[in-house]
Formats: C-alpha cells, sequence, structure tokens
C-alpha cells in the first residue's frame, strides 16, 4: 500500500487531495472518494482512507475545506478545535463542496477499474447523500449524515446505490429528523437504511467519545460488502 498527496482541478481552482492505493496499484481497482468530517483530513481520515486501500480500492480524500482553508488538519480532543471546526461547518458551501467531490469522482476514475464510489461520516455524511444525488458516483455510503432532512427534495436525482447509516440516539439528528429521512426515502429502491438504535453521532470514529467497536465493524462490513456489490 502507498499513499501520496495529489491536486484535484476544477473550474474555481486546485486543492489537494490524500491518495491512498492497495498493493496491488490502480488500473484494475475500484475507486473510492471518502468524504471528511468537520475536522478536515486529519489523521482518522488518512487512516480511514489507507483502510479502504488495504480493502483493494484506489481510495482518495479531498480537501473540501479549501475554500476556507487548505490543509485543515484537526482533531475531536480540544474544546478550542470543536470551537474551530464548528466554525468551518459554518461557512462550507455545501453545494461548493458536492461540486468537488465530482470533480474528485473524475479525478480519480482514470486511476481506476471505472467503478468508483463514495463514502462520507458526518458532515461527509451528508455530503455523500448529496454525491448520490447529483454526482456520477456508482454507490454511496454515509455515516450518520446531518442535515439530510433539509435535503430530501434532492432523492429524486439517487439513480445508483446510497446506503445510510444512522445513529438512533445521534446528538445532531434528533428523532424526528431521522423520522423524516426515513420516510422521506422509503419508496427509493435504490436507497438502504440501517439504523443503529443505542447509538450516538460519530459511533465508527476510531478514538471518538462515542465510538462503539463492535457497532462500527458491522456498519464497516456492511459498506465493504455493498462496495464489492456495486464497484465490481
Amino acid at each position: 500500500m502507498s499513499s501520496e498527496t495529489i491536486t484535484i482541478k476544477t473550474p474555481d481552482g486546485s486543492f489537494s487531495g490524500y491518495l491512498s492505493k492497495p498493493e496491488s496499484g490502480t488500473g484494475s481497482k475500484p475507486g473510492i472518494v471518502v468524504i471528511q468530517e468537520i475536522f478536515g483530513v486529519n489523521q482518522v481520515m488518512r487512516d480511514l482512507t489507507d483502510w479502504y486501500a488495504s480493502q483493494g480500492y484506489v481510495a482518495l480524500c479531498p480537501d473540501l475545506f479549501w475554500r476556507i482553508e487548505p490543509g485543515i488538519d484537526i482533531t475531536d480532543k480540544t474544546e478550542e478545535e470543536w470551537k474551530q471546526a464548528f466554525d468551518l461547518f459554518g461557512k462550507f458551501d455545501v453545494e461548493k463542496g458536492t461540486a468537488d467531490i465530482a470533480a474528485t469522482i473524475d479525478t480519480l476514475r482514470p486511476m481506476t477499474s471505472g467503478k468508483v464510489g463514495a463514502v462520507g461520516y458526518c458532515l461527509g455524511g451528508q455530503l455523500a447523500y448529496l454525491t448520490a444525488c447529483h454526482t456520477s458516483s456508482d454507490a454511496s455510503v454515509g455515516y450518520y449524515g446531518v442535515n439530510i432532512q433539509n435535503r430530501l427534495d434532492d432523492a429524486k436525482g439517487i439513480k445508483k446505490p446510497l446506503m445510510l447509516h444512522m445513529a438512533g440516539k445521534d446528538e445532531f439528528v434528533p428523532p424526528e429528523a431521522q423520522e423524516q429521512i426515513v420516510n422521506g426515502l422509503r419508496d427509493n429502491p435504490h436507497v438502504t437504511i440501517h439504523r443503529y438504535p443505542e447509538m450516538d453521532h460519530a459511533f465508527a470514529r476510531p478514538g471518538g467519545a462515542h465510538y462503539d467497536k463492535k457497532t462500527a465493524d458491522e456498519a464497516n462490513d456492511r459498506t465493504i460488502k455493498f462496495f464489492q456489490r456495486h464497484l465490481a
């Protein structure tokens, strides 16, 4: 497995992405865009990108905060960093972020078998949903995505498989919002939703306050099987 920083170009400018490749290299393997949380492309996201590469995918994590400040790399360990993360979240333009993911998919696809999916966490969970609605992603997965209930009109654009992992006790997605999401997507045959009733937000973030290894392993296993099925 090897990793490097690459450049992704858009009409608005260029930004960086952390690319991790499986041992057998690129060209014959499918790709996955790994979509960041509100802490930037930090060690957690790089480790996740490496993990997807270890599963046989060409994985690319784009720096989606580049329009605000390139190279954000903070943790969830201090109050100051949380304040910075929420400030970045407040300034983030979701539409431009979705366009940047589309550019990332276009950059990644020539390095792969031709199939490219996306997976995102927290902010990235919402963006994974919008990626399914508005980009050429072949299969998308969102973990505890925020604000999806406010974007259900976008669901008419979902034409490829989408899987959502929802935390039943998510402090950022209250029960009524979760029911809106489930009811709003119920009739779309491309959408699969897994619910984890006792979990809080970020249950799959290693080292996080709500990390639950057993449930994270279950969700990650479902994600990998989903990608094996749809990106083969």
